[in-house]
Formats: structure tokens, C-alpha cells, sequence
């Protein structure tokens, strides 16, 4: 086990520079110093001394599809030659066929008509979201939202994101959210299985309608002061959280009797990630409203956006002019959307993500038996999660998990001869669980790969 690395010359310039010219705010140092990275392609990045690390995680779930997808970044590159810019209050062929596939999809997948709205990126589309919710409910700003659920740090999206620490600063501008418990299995209650954790919850929340004293229904008239409930159908920074398969369901029928919007927030598990196109189709219920972003370009372009029911979105509810960004439904941003949609309608990407999230889990299950400190494992599609604990097997450890992804990043583990770093992210209610988001193109040699390469981390982090 090597030291610590020292940054380069150059990449000492470049830090130098970094630490007295960039903003801290949008910057996160998992370690120290920092890696800055030159290349990229499939599931691998490389730094400046050419050192490759095997990426689980792809940039939070924005690049799918791996880096550098030959044939998304050539439709990139053949929309520049034609037309590489325009005013989005005009209209081009990209924005149309682009909204008419995500549109038709829902209405084939859910029954619902409805309208597609972009923007810039997932908080922007969480922001335009809102402001659809607060003008259907004649402008009704509370919401619900769970415990470790996360939206985004726009001044709307932290109001509904569970962390204080994201809005602690700035305060509430309207919107606030009222965070309900998640069905997280592994830290409920004993003595109860997933299905009726889950059912539990539910209940507890039908609690609050029962008189208008529980404080959020009046039933005289029939009307809640909540507009909608923002999910995560599978937390992301929560931890990969999956909840059992019942919930949604249950949880969407006490939402229907009282006129409660639910808003499913796809950003990061969107566009495959869990096995489908949106992750909310594994559990059998009608969304009001999807939200998006990430991989829709794999990473090439921040073009997110909304589906909306039909009653929420149309031009005389929602007329022109309700919401606009200079740069939302560019044409860079739509050329990538529609050939991602076009590239994952020729291969059946369910199945293959499903093949692969099952064969990965398995193998996380082996570690798990072998490595008392991993606590639980557990993972839809390439949705998949490994949460670190203290020898008890429960007991959350952030300390470890934290020396883990430090010793990955160090470059130096061996695998038959080769030399690599391991990129891992972290996320959890105490930040102790990695969060695996591979590629949807990783192949069954670079899996078992990572779980080598997890495998020598886990040994590092018992032995040290």
C-alpha cells in the first residue's frame, strides 16, 4: 500500500490557481489533493499521469451510456455542422420529435396524455416542475417530500430537499416541504418484513388526513393545504434506497383521495439506470408529473426537463410564457436526446440492464458474506448500493467508507498486472454507503473487475 500521491508540478500550478480564482461553492474535495482528470472513454477516466480508474459511479448517473458513446458524440458533432444554436422561444425539429417520444411513451406506459417542457439541467426542471404544481393548486406552496430525499440547490429544490444544510444560508422562498419518513428497511423497525414496512408508512402518513388536528386537511371542504408529494422512487443521494414494491402504490391511493400531486423525480434514475425508462414503472402507479435530466444527453449537454399530465400543462392553464430558460431545448442538447432514444429502442436495454444489476448484485452479495462490516447490499438494474458499518454489521461508519474511496483514488491497486484507481461515490442518510451507478455499457469482465477492486479496498479497510 503506497503513500498518499503528490501532485505533479503541473498539477500543482493548476491547484494553485484553482484555490485562489475558483468559487468553493460548486467544489467538493473527496480527497487530498484533488485528481484532475485529461481523457475518458467507456467506464474509465484517466488523469494527467495517464493513470487509469475504473468508474461506478459516472458522474452521478449523468453518463449511462459510458463515456465518450462514439455514436452519441457523433450526433453531437453532426447537429454543430448544421444547426448548432437557436433562441428556444423558436421552434426546430429536435425539440418536437424529442417531446412527441417522451410524451407518446407516457401515454402507452401510464394511459395519460401530456406535455414535455424542458430546461437546463435537473434543479431548473425540479424549479419549472413547481411552478406547474403551485399553478394547478391555485398556487398552493407546501409540498411533501421524504427523509433523504434529495431534488437539488436551486433556492426551490433545497426547500424540498431533507438536508438543512443545503438551505441553511438562504432561507424559504415560498415552497416548503413537510419530510416523511422512507421506508428504509435496513434502519426500521424489527420484526417486520419489507412489504409491511412499507405498508407501515404508509399508514402513518394516511394519519395526517384523519382530522383536520393532525394539520393538513380540513374535511369540511374536503382540501388538503399540501399541493404534492416530490419521490424519489429510489433515493439517489439518500443512499440507493429501494423501497419494497407495494409502497408506491398504497402511497399513491391515500395521494389520490385528497387531491395530492405526485411529482417523480427520474434525474438520476431516469433513461435505464433501474432497468426501465423512468424508475417509478416498476411500481404500478400513475405519476402527475415526471421530472428529468442527466442522462437524457449523457452528460454532453445540461438539458433536463418535465412530463406533465395534460390538465396540469396545457396552453390554457399553463400558457406562454409560464416558465422559460434562453438555452432549454437547445438543439445540441435534443440531437443527443432523440439518439439516445433511438440507440436504446434497438437493443432490449431493460433486459440487459436487469441481466447485468442482477449478476453485480451477486456479486456484492458474495463480498457481504466474506466482509462482516458491509452491512446490506441491495440494487435495482445498475441501481446499487453497499453500505459500510462498524463490526456489528449495523452500526453506520463513515470513517471507513471515507478511507475506502481515498485508497481508490490512490491508483495503485493491482489487478493481473494492471495498475488502477477505482471511483466510487458516497451517499447514505450517514454517509456511509457507496452508492454504484456503472455504466449501462459495462461489460461482465469490468464488473468483476470493480468487485476485485472493492474486494482490495474492503481488505485495506480490515486490515489497516
Amino acid at each position: 500500500m503506497s503513500d498518499i500521491r503528490i501532485a505533479t508540478a503541473e498539477d500543482q500550478v493548476l491547484l494553485d490557481k484553482e484555490a485562489k480564482y475558483c468559487s468553493y461553492g460548486d467544489t467538493v474535495h473527496y480527497i487530498e489533493p484533488p485528481r484532475i482528470f485529461s481523457r475518458c472513454e467507456g467506464s474509465y477516466v484517466w488523469d494527467t499521469e495517464d493513470q487509469a480508474y475504473l468508474d461506478l459511479q459516472m458522474w452521478y448517473s449523468a453518463v449511462n451510456f459510458g463515456y465518450a458513446n462514439p455514436r452519441l458524440n457523433n450526433a453531437l458533432k453532426k447537429q454543430i455542422d448544421t444547426l448548432p444554436q437557436i433562441a428556444s422561444q423558436y421552434l426546430h425539429k429536435g425539440k418536437i420529435e424529442l417531446s412527441e417520444m417522451i410524451a407518446v411513451d407516457a401515454k402507452n406506459k401510464f394511459g395519460l396524455d401530456g406535455r414535455v417542457h424542458f430546461n437546463v439541467g435537473g434543479s431548473q426542471s425540479i424549479e419549472d416542475s413547481l411552478k406547474v404544481v403551485r399553478n394547478a393548486t391555485n398556487g398552493k406552496s407546501l409540498m411533501f417530500a421524504f427523509e433523504g430525499g434529495y431534488h437539488g440547490r436551486t433556492l426551490g429544490a433545497s426547500s424540498i430537499t431533507s438536508s438543512y444544510r443545503y438551505r441553511r444560508r438562504y432561507g424559504h422562498f415560498g415552497e416548503r416541504a413537510q419530510f416523511i419518513p422512507f421506508p428504509y428497511h435496513f434502519r426500521g423497525p424489527k420484526g417486520m418484513t419489507k412489504e409491511e414496512y412499507g405498508s407501515h408508512c404508509v399508514q402513518q402518513f394516511a394519519r395526517l388526513f384523519e382530522t383536520e388536528y393532525n394539520g393538513v386537511w380540513d374535511p369540511k371542504v374536503g382540501s388538503s393545504e399540501y399541493a404534492a408529494f416530490y419521490v424519489e422512487p429510489i433515493q439517489g443521494t439518500g443512499g440507493y434506497v429501494i423501497p419494497p414494491m407495494n409502497f408506491y402504490r398504497e402511497l399513491k391511493h391515500v395521494l389520490d383521495q385528497h387531491g395530492i400531486l405526485m411529482v417523480s423525480d427520474e434525474i438520476q434514475m431516469g433513461f435505464y439506470r433501474t432497468g426501465k425508462l423512468w424508475s417509478i414503472e416498476h411500481f404500478d402507479v400513475q405519476p402527475d408529473v415526471i421530472v428529468f435530466g442527466k442522462a437524457l444527453t449523457n452528460g454532453l449537454n445540461p438539458l433536463g426537463g418535465i412530463w406533465a399530465r395534460e390538465e396540469l400543462i396545457n396552453p390554457k392553464i399553463f400558457p406562454p410564457g409560464s416558465t422559460h430558460s434562453t438555452f432549454a431545448s437547445n438543439p445540441l442538447g435534443t440531437a443527443v436526446g432523440l439518439e439516445m432514444f433511438k440507440m436504446t429502442s434497438e437493443v432490449d436495454y431493460g433486459a440487459m440492464v436487469m441481466a447485468k444489476g442482477k449478476y453485480f448484485l451477486e456479486g456484492l452479495q458474495d463480498l457481504q458474506k466474506r466482509f462482516p462490516i458491509i452491512g446490506d447490499v441491495d440494487g435495482l438494474g445498475l441501481a446499487l448500493r453497499c453500505e459500510i458499518c462498524g463490526p456489528d454489521g449495523f452500526t453506520p461508519d463513515k470513517a471507513t467508507l471515507d478511507y475506502m474511496v481515498e485508497e481508490g483514488m490512490k491508483g495503485d491497486m493491482l489487478v493481473d498486472g494492471q495498475k488502477l484507481g477505482l471511483i466510487l461515490d458516497v451517499g447514505g442518510y450517514y454517509k456511509n454507503v457507496i452508492t454504484l451507478a456503472p455504466s449501462l455499457e459495462i461489460s461482465y469482465p469490468e464488473i468483476d473487475l470493480g468487485l476485485k477492486l472493492l474486494e482490495q479496498l474492503l481488505v485495506r479497510a480490515t486490515t489497516r
